[in-house]
């Protein structure tokens, strides 16, 4: 491996011995050799570094870190100490427990490479349970470019971005890093200030990412209502509406959006956030009032319209 790796890989890893060590092979099983994998330990207390000590020992490219205290505990400060410490030409962050198709790397690394572009976005499947290794290694795909006008369909989630998905420029991340105070939305909010910042990417129509699904989850705590992944899913859209008016990137559509979001977080004054960060005229600002005070009304006959379509 040369003494610039062409890719730094990512691993932020708790209490994970149970599955870390497949997810290692599949790293080690990848098609492009030229890469570190960053290992960063967030206080677990598994047998997790007894497990890879073998595997440490034997491939230099893996190197096992333990956060400091400099960084906040949880996802965002470890992934932000990997980033710190990266060397790599991209950037790319796995998860602890997943499996990487063979060609990831040398897929997002070629298509990096010959276009003028900032990231590859990729497919990622999940599986539970066992995974069985039945790769498909076509080098033949459709695909897209995105950009910053493609802002919206991805903060609506109509054009998913997932951090284990998607390979980056080392330039994407020279200004940005996570907001480590976000236990939920942490990948959505970096995302956006990321992606209006850059010129743009490419999305590739191939499965080179198998996500393993479990029972719990931070995804899991949202759906259940834990107290923390709302407050900080209420934090994430206030600091996105702010990146955007700073860009002058906001527009009716995703005022509309948001706002409709806000009528089921009262509790964090997500309505009144977003409105004291738009700095509105007295005009817009009775607009967006008449329209917030009429959602509730408007979404019930809404829903009666979807149930009456649906028996029809």
């Amino acid at each position: 491996m040369s003494l610039t790796p062409k890719v730094s890989i990512i691993m932020a890893t708790y209490n994970r011995a149970q599955y870390i060590v497949e997810s290692i092979k599949s790293i080690q099983d990848q098609t492009l050799e030229d890469w570190e994998c960053l290992i960063v330990d967030d206080g677990g207390t598994d047998n997790t570094e007894d497990v890879l000590k073998p595997l440490l020992n034997k491939d230099k490219r893996f190197k096992y870190l333990k956060r400091t205290s400099k960084y906040q505990k949880g996802l965002p400060g470890s992934r932000n100490y990997g980033l710190d410490e990266a060397k790599g030409d991209y950037i790319i962050f796995f998860d602890d427990d997943d499996i990487a198709h063979p060609q990831n790397l040398e897929i997002c690394v070629h298509e990096l490479s010959t276009k003028n572009i900032s990231f590859c976005r990729y497919i990622r499947k999940t599986f539970v349970g066992d995974f069985y290794y039945n790769f498909d290694y076509s080098k033949e795909y459709t695909s897209f470019y995105i950009d910053k006008r493609d802002i919206n369909k991805i903060l609506k989630n109509e054009l998913q971005f997932n951090s284990c998905a998607v390979m980056w420029t080392k330039e994407c991340y020279s200004n940005h890093r996570y907001t480590e105070h976000l236990k939920y939305a942490e990948e959505w909010e970096v995302y956006a200030r990321i992606l209006t910042s850059v010129n743009k990417g490419i999305s590739i129509n191939k499965d080179l990412y198998y996500g393993r699904k479990h029972e719990v989850s931070v995804t899991g705590d949202f759906g259940n209502r834990k107290e923390s992944s709302l407050a900080s899913y209420a934090d994430a859209i206030d600091l996105v509406i702010q990146n955007l008016k700073q860009k002058d990137l906001i527009t009716d559509e995703i005022l509309r959006y948001f706002i409709q979001i806000s009528l089921d977080y009262k509790k964090y004054n997500l309505y009144e956030r977003i409105i004291a960060t738009l700095d509105l005229t007295v005009l817009e600002k009775l607009k967006w009032k008449v329209f917030y005070t009429q959602l509730p009304l408007r979404l019930f006959f809404y829903r009666i319209y979807k149930h009456k379509l649906k028996k029809a």
